[in-house]
């Protein structure tokens, strides 16, 4: 049998973030959770850091770690999303709030130690918001970035264009500098962007199979995609919305239900129009170098079969 899968989730949770750790929880086998790092995104720290250690409590997971990292993006104003996920970023669910204490030290130190004490090409960073934290750990210590094994991201758009600004999806747009380090860091890249999650929708009867599970994990978790799916609904005239952060945990389940290809991609970060746009060359027009697997289509039923499966195991 193989070893686990050693991963950090970097994270600003969110009720689609907190679908991805549920799928992390449930798939112990096959991941181990180092540690999740905390970052400000759809809300700001406090709050994200809150959630992060109700979504442990909730799934009986208080032995992981929860550091919290950066309050603002490298260079900008933080620009949050309460309009998508509540004022607390886990609206829905009547959840309490955590007994567990965040981690003493800053998710930035936390990151690059665990880099430099786990085996080289060992660990795998998920990242589900704003890459700021990502960035920090890489400009304060460049030596881990070799020793990173991938790094499999929730961000960007290109076909689809963006879900903040026409141009821009959301974990980008609120620090394009941080994403602009990391794709130039030369760390290997996996990248899901809203063409993937596009596809993935929340329909009635994908969420009528996991709230059949009755676990209270299940049920906080169809409460809060029933509150987070209201605002897609309305704007894109569908049945549900797309489930963003889960694809990224999916991915290291079972890649095969995911297509895509090696692209170069480049963030957009002075333009006023398209700040945040990240730039693929899905056609190789250009000579830029390939730096990420951007992936362009996923097996919906598939993904959502193997949702329900491993919340059913927490």
């Amino acid at each position: 049998m193989t070893e686990p899968r050693k991963i950090i989730i970097d994270t600003d949770p969110g009720q689609d973030d907190a679908a991805a750790i549920l799928l992390a929880f449930g798939s112990r086998d096959e991941i181990e959770v180092l540690g999740i790092t905390t970052v400000a995104g759809n809300v700001p720290l406090r709050l994200t850091s809150r959630n992060g250690r109700i979504i442990c409590e909730l799934c009986n997971r208080r032995d992981v770690k929860v550091f919290a990292g950066a309050d603002a993006p490298i260079k900008r104003k933080l620009v949050t999303a309460e309009h998508v996920h509540g004022k607390t970023g886990l609206d829905g669910p009547d959840l309490p709030e955590p007994t567990m204490e965040l981690q003493p030290g800053h998710a930035v130190d936390f990151i690059i130690d665990t880099l430099r004490g786990q085996p080289e090409g060992t660990v795998t960073l998920c990242t589900l918001g704003p890459l700021t934290n990502i960035a920090l750990a890489f400009q304060k210590a460049p030596d881990i970035v070799g020793r990173v094994r991938e790094l499999v991201m929730m961000g960007g758009g290109f076909f689809e264009g963006g879900n903040i600004t026409p141009a821009a999806e959301f974990n980008i747009y609120v620090d394009p500098e941080a994403a602009d380090i990391v794709f130039r860091a030369g760390v290997p890249i996996v990248m899901m962007p809203l063409d993937v999650t596009h596809k993935l929708l929340t329909r009635k009867d994908r969420v009528a199979r996991i709230a059949a599970l009755g676990t209270p994990p299940a049920k906080a978790m169809v409460e809060m995609l029933e509150f987070f799916e209201r605002f897609d609904i309305e704007k894109y005239g569908s049945d549900g919305g797309p489930l963003h952060d889960p694809t990224v945990i999916a991915y290291l389940l079972k890649p095969e239900l995911f297509k895509g290809r090696d692209c170069n991609v480049e963030i957009e970060v002075t333009s006023e129009l398209t700040v945040g746009m990240t730039v693929v060359d899905w056609w190789g027009v250009t000579d830029r170098k390939q730096n990420a697997k951007v992936m362009r289509d996923v097996d919906a039923d598939g993904f959502f079969a193997l949702l329900t499966e491993r919340f059913a195991r927490i």
